[in-house]
């Protein structure tokens, strides 16, 4: 067990600007030592406006690391499996981000990393850590509704303008550095949520096309599924839509009621029972991954347990794999 966390970050993009950077430092016995950016301007301007003593501008640098026991990858998710498969191979914990890996391979092979070397490793799935989404959990498991029936999931908005015209910027429609379109960027949080509330997915079926017309991966997606606990699950998830359709609804039916909540709006979670609706209003922490970094900073001392690891997540990207393989081997 390590008594304090030194942490490095290979790819300093957007996501760890307000949502996860800050947070190694805050969290007790954890720390900042040293991030990588390839623009090693963009990496300096990093390491000054955070206070990080050192900056890369080459993963092997944070992997080698003599001091770094930690890394952390938020890189596109086409070179998790490559950067965490070095720094276990390297003896350093590994936190990436989510989705695991590009696909169900890459997945496959970081987890046989991991477990043939001891060195854990964690996914940024972090609604499983954050109140509102914790409040779902309570809901379900004291029995608010009942017996759980079905969940229904949409994720539905419009293409956005930069979605239509700078495709080749745009790493999340590329599927060799995304895994596939929007879907999987965004419905992995969904589908790991469903996870934790509901255990493994048993059986699902999913189709997936391209109906906008803008870019070459999928952009509409329908899945049907059922969790080992028995309950049933479909989701819509279209990135094309018009503005008079946008919705972004997850609604848990029970026998007794249902729970209606966003997937990344974060608005108060609604209870529907009796013919009353009640509110649950919450706050996320500053720094959204605060909770889960706090977790996985426990765990490597020793003092805790994390709710996100590479033997949960695994199961996001397989389920994925499975909604849109068919529109890959077309």
């Amino acid at each position: 067990m390590l008594k304090r966390i030194k942490w490095g970050i290979i790819g300093c993009g957007n996501v760890t600007e307000v949502k996860s950077g800050p947070a190694f430092n805050k969290v007790s016995g954890s720390q900042l030592q040293i991030i990588m950016r390839r623009d090693a301007s963009l990496a300096e301007s990093y390491a000054n406006r955070h206070g990080v003593p050192e900056w890369s501008n080459k993963a092997e640098d944070i992997i080698n690391h003599p001091d770094v026991n930690a890394v952390y990858i938020a890189t596109p998710p086409g070179s998790h499996a490559e950067y965490a498969i070095k720094a276990m191979k390297a003896g350093k914990a590994v936190y990436v981000e989510k989705p695991m890996a590009a696909n169900y391979e890459q997945a496959l092979q970081m987890l046989k990393v991991s477990e043939e070397t001891s060195i854990p490793l964690f996914v940024a799935y972090y609604r499983r850590t954050l109140p509102g989404f914790l409040k779902v959990k309570g809901l379900i498991e004291e029995g608010a509704i009942g017996q759980t029936l079905y969940v229904n999931m949409r994720l539905i908005r419009p293409a956005k303008p930069y979605e239509m015209t700078s495709i080749e910027n745009i790493w999340r429609l590329q599927a060799e550095h995304s895994g596939g379109g929007i879907f999987y960027d965004l419905a992995s949080h969904q589908l790991d949520f469903m996870d934790y509330l509901f255990g493994p997915v048993k059986a699902v079926f999913g189709v997936a096309a391209n109906r906008g017309g803008y870019y070459e991966v999928e952009d509409t997606v329908s899945a049907s599924m059922q969790f080992e606990n028995g309950v049933v699950g479909n989701g819509i998830w279209s990135f094309v839509s018009p503005d008079m359709v946008e919705e972004d609804t997850i609604e848990i039916v029970g026998t007794k009621g249902k729970i209606q909540f966003s997937g990344f709006k974060h608005e108060a979670i609604v209870l529907h029972k009796d013919g009353d609706v009640i509110d649950y209003p919450y706050l996320n922490p500053e720094n959204i991954q605060y909770n889960l970094i706090k977790q996985v900073v426990e765990s490597l001392q020793g003092i805790g347990e994390c709710v996100s690891t590479g033997q949960t997540a695994i199961r996001t990207n397989k389920v994925m794999h499975k909604i849109v393989k068919d529109f890959y081997q077309q």
